[in-house]
């Protein structure tokens, strides 16, 4: 039985939002693990949840990384303008926030690491993902990013520090907000939300056993 270490992180309440899917996704995937999880596999989940904050949001998710050892790393935030599921495809390195941080701090046109890349892709498998999203009615989109504010600085930090590691995968979800009524409103069922998440692990489970090809992964 090949054992997976999963992290997957949230962020604390914002402001406004009664029911933030970046907490409750992450805490009830650690509660009720991963159901379908591919032949031969045993997962592991470990939730984190992370202040909106430039300064503490990447070295608190690092800290968990640090203990766990995980393969699989999947962070999300919120877009509370969209419909569905978003998949985001590139973490850019700067920061231009258009309001204060936790800290209070509103760092404007700035690098996140001046001495490294403009940009990273993710690693998630984003094809694989959107068949399995598309089999089961899941609404989803791809995003070119992850804005410029504290969501795209944690996504920039992670992808950073994985790509000096081997055969580890991370990337970056934004969830809607949550719509229990199905209408035609923003969001989605939070039990939705849930079986993406879901399918997301199980594709990157998938995607990790695979033998190294070189092929391009996304989308």
């Amino acid at each position: 039985m090949e054992q997976f270490e999963v992290v997957i992180s949230g962020f604390d309440p914002y402001d406004g939002v009664e029911i933030n899917p970046s907490r409750e996704v992450p805490m009830m995937l650690q509660r009720t693990g991963i159901p379908d999880t591919p032949a031969g596999t045993s997962v592991r989940v470990t939730s984190v949840m992370l202040p909106m904050s430039f300064a503490k949001a990447w070295p608190t998710l690092y800290d968990v990384i640090n203990t766990v050892h995980p393969q699989i790393i999947i962070a999300t935030g919120l877009k509370r303008r969209n419909r569905g599921i978003a998949l985001e495809r590139c973490a850019t390195n700067i920061i231009d926030a258009d309001k204060p941080d936790a800290d209070n701090v509103q760092p404007r046109r700035v690098p996140i690491t001046p001495s490294s890349p403009a940009a990273y892709w993710t690693g998630l498998p984003l094809r694989d993902i959107l068949d399995t999203f598309a089999a089961q009615n899941i609404p989803a989109t791809l995003s070119s990013d992850a804005g410029t504010y504290v969501c795209n600085s944690l996504f920039y930090r992670l992808l950073d520090w994985t790509a000096a590691q081997s055969r580890v995968v991370s990337g970056f979800l934004s969830f809607p907000m949550v719509n229990e009524k199905r209408d035609n409103a923003l969001g989605i069922p939070l039990g939705q939300m849930v079986q993406a998440a879901q399918d997301v692990v199980c594709a990157s489970i998938e995607y990790c056993r695979r033998p190294p090809s070189g092929e391009m992964h996304m989308v």
